[in-house]
Order: structure tokens, then sequence, then C-alpha cells
């Protein structure tokens, strides 16, 4: 796609917009009027029409994510949006196109400036509010079991956090993929969502015999591991000869037991995923990553699971829906 502009023409001024602020680790963001400039020589303009949560929006709140900036700065991981205004040295974009992007802060607006490298175009068929919700989550598990552990048709995955916003994803294109699928999830309610996205097999995580019921199964595979202890333990012992440990989070809390020697024995390979560190150092597995989720969505093979659809104002509403684990898949804030 050509350029269509001039520079000058499409460059706006600064304006006023609302923002979810972070203004210090010690304080509770705010929505806040700040002055957005005029997007820099390769950033473009995206008014924003959706904007996902993510457990890492929560983290950064305190500092304690692992790409947290310094304050003052804006929330929000992922969005969805028409691009308003293009940088003097932009190609490539159009003003009015569609597109997703991950940002890794800025989302939680109802504008903002964003590289354009960081944008892709969306289908004519897929809404805003699914784009959003599913470049993270979806990215991560189709790059962490494609890419990197090489799901093969046939083989048998454990998902940890079966029905959160990540571990949801993992079941659904583990399906898709040809495997066997064991979601584990807290509850009958969490664990009729996974079987919807299409697990084989449900196992409540508060079960005292989950590694007894994974090797009953026969076994694990490959894990996909988002939760950390006491979960990391019994899906290491259920996992077969040969397999492979995605180390993907640790939303419970505590980091896994690593026990070596019992991997050496085994010939376990555990492999550490973090999907938004690979637009720094080989960005073109992620791009396509997503430019196949994208097609994947709009022809309805995948479904993004959204629980909750909010107004921006009521991001501390969405924040706490995570904080407390009463989402089920994604919390999505429309400005």
């Amino acid at each position: 796609m050509t350029q269509r502009h001039t520079p000058n023409a499409t460059t706006p001024p600064s304006t006023t917009i609302r923002a979810c602020r972070v203004t210090g680790f010690d304080r509770a963001p705010n929505l806040e009027e700040i002055v957005l400039p005029a997007p820099g020589p390769t950033e473009v303009r995206v008014a924003i029409r959706a904007s996902a949560l993510n457990f890492a929006d929560t983290l950064m709140c305190e500092g304690k994510y692992q790409d947290t900036p310094e304050p003052a700065f804006t929330l929000g991981l992922e969005l969805a949006g028409e691009i308003t205004a293009l940088g003097a040295d932009v190609k490539g974009l159009d003003l009015g196109q569609r597109v997703a992007v991950y940002a890794g802060q800025g989302g939680l607006a109802d504008a903002g400036n964003f590289p354009a490298d960081r944008c892709i175009p969306l289908p004519e068929s897929l809404g805003y509010a699914k784009a959003a919700a599913l470049q993270i989550a979806y990215g991560t598990s189709h790059m962490a079991l494609d890419y990197k552990a090489r799901l093969q048709p046939g083989e048998r995955l454990v998902v940890t956090g079966a029905a959160g916003g990540v571990g949801l994803t993992a079941v659904e294109i583990g399906k898709l993929m040809g495997a066997e699928v064991i979601a584990i999830a807290r509850g009958a309610e969490k664990l009729a969502i996974a079987r919807a996205a299409g697990a084989d097999h449900l196992i409540d995580a508060s079960a005292p015999d989950i590694r007894e019921q994974i090797k009953a199964l026969g076994g694990a595979d490959v894990v996909y591991e988002a939760v950390g202890e006491p979960l990391y333990e019994a899906c290491f012992r259920a996992t077969n000869p040969d397999g492979r440990i995605l180390l993907i989070g640790f939303a419970g809390g505590d980091l896994p037991k690593m026990k070596p020697n019992h991997m050496l024995v085994k010939n376990i390979t555990a492999i550490g995923f973090y999907w938004g560190s690979y637009l720094s150092f080989n960005p073109a597995p992620l791009r396509a990553s997503l430019a196949q989720l994208f097609d994947w969505a709009a022809e309805g093979r995948i479904k993004p699971h959204i629980s909750h659809r909010l107004p921006l104002e009521r991001f501390d509403e969405g924040l706490e829906l995570l904080r407390s684990r009463k989402a089920t898949g994604k919390v999505v804030l429309e400005p």
C-alpha cells in the first residue's frame, strides 16, 4: 500500500485526551486529562476504539512488571482503532486505516501516538474489541505452542489457568493445532468455559490428585504453565519423557521449584517464553503470528472470549476483575 499523504497536511496539533495514568507506584492510577502532542516522524496517531486489559497492567500499577516504565505513564498494552494522523516519515499506512497495536503502554486512553511498525492492519470483518483482545493472549499461545514448543497433532497438551485470559487461548489454539487438551481451572463454571473452548478433559485446580489424573489420561507431552506452584510441581511430575514445559507466567504468585536433575533424567525441556520481547530482537515471527491470528479470527476459526466490556471511566473495575480473578477471558475497555 502506498503512502497517500503529505506530512504537513496530516500532522495535527497537540490535543487533549483522557488517559488512565500511573503517577507513582504508591498510589492508585487515575483517569486524567493530558496533552497528546503531534505524532513523531515515525509514529501514527490512533483513535482508540478498544483496549484490552492484562494481568500485567495490575503489576505495572505497582512497578512489579518486567517492562514497567518510570511514572508517569498511561496503562494499556494492546489496543485497536483507526489511524487519524501520520508522522512525516511513515509509509505503508493510510489515514482511516483500521489497525491493531501492541503498544506496551498508552492503550487506556481516547487516543495515542504509537510507532508505525507496531501497527498491523485488520481484516474488515474483524471488530475492534476482538482485535484488541487477541493480540497478547492469542499471540502468546500461538507463538509458544507453535514457534517454541512445536506442538504436534495428537500430542497431549496440559493447560493450567485454562479459563484465564491467556490459558483459554491455549486451549483453543491447542485444539485447533490437533492436540488432545487437558484443561486445569478452579470450579465448575471456569471448567465449563474451558470445555466450550475445546478442552477434551477437565481437572479442577483444587483437586488433591492432579498428577494422578493427568497420568491416568496418558501424561503430558506439552505443559502450558501460567500459574506457578503448586500446579507446576503436579504437572511436571506428570510430564512424559521428552516432554516440553512452557513457562508462561506465575499468576498464582509462587515461582516454580525447578528440579534440573529430574529434568535431565526424563529429558524434559523447560522453555521460558515472553511474547513482548520479540518486538525488540526478532519481530518477524511475532508479526507473522498476529497476521495469521487476525485471519483465523475473521474466518471464525478462533473466537476471543470477552467476559466484560466496560467504558474507559470504569478502568478501576476492570483492573479489580483481574486482581480478584473474576474475569474469564478478556476484559475490554471501549473509550
